[in-house]
């Protein structure tokens, strides 16, 4: 039986969510596809391919219809997509931070951030550091919830994080800077 690449990229996230990343290797996959390694290899030329591709899979399963009009308001509603999206999978956060930080995919939320800080008429510089920043909150906030969450289930800890709240909390400061210093440099202008 011959699988699409859609196939490889779907049973891979099986496999992440039911195992874990440790466990996502082209032998695995392979396996649960009942192929050889080197079938994969059609699909994907490496490792890194496939991550990047369920990476991007997951953001895509993740997708709300836009409701927010105000920039700042589609910029939460983009970061709680974000944040949902990775806490849907065993170990998302690490895929997805990670085909990001390499450049290897996970871009979508960072263009929508940009034109959502731009069309706020944000400055450039302020686009672009914002986006960064905006993103960084949340990669980092979900990988340690996501961590915080196995961790609680397993048994090692005792306590729940703060989720949601927290991060939409902390967004919210985050876009208070934002509006101040597009205010202060309107102003100087």
């Amino acid at each position: 039986m011959r699988h699409s690449r859609a196939d490889v990229v779907a049973r891979a996230i099986t496999v992440l969510d039911d195992y874990g990343l440790e466990s996502l290797t082209m032998r695995r996959l392979a396996t649960e596809l009942g192929v050889r390694p080197s079938a994969l290899y059609h699909h994907v030329p490496n490792k890194q391919t496939l991550l990047a591709a369920v990476a991007d899979e997951i953001l895509a399963r993740g997708r709300r219809p836009a409701r927010a009009h105000r920039w700042d308001a589609r910029a939460v509603e983009i970061c709680t997509e974000l944040r949902d999206a990775m806490l849907a999978y065993r170990d998302g956060a690490e895929v997805v931070v990670t085909a990001h930080t390499f450049g290897l995919g996970a871009h979508g939320p960072a263009e929508r951030l940009r034109t959502a800080l731009d069309e706020g008429g944000l400055p450039a510089d302020l686009v672009e550091t914002g986006a960064r920043a905006l993103l960084h909150l949340v990669f980092g906030h979900t990988a340690e919830e996501q961590t915080a969450l196995q961790a609680a289930s397993a048994g090692a800890i005792d306590r729940v994080p703060v989720g949601r709240s927290d991060v939409e909390h902390s967004l919210e400061l985050l876009l208070d800077g934002l509006r101040a210093r597009a205010a202060a440099e309107a102003g100087h202008a």
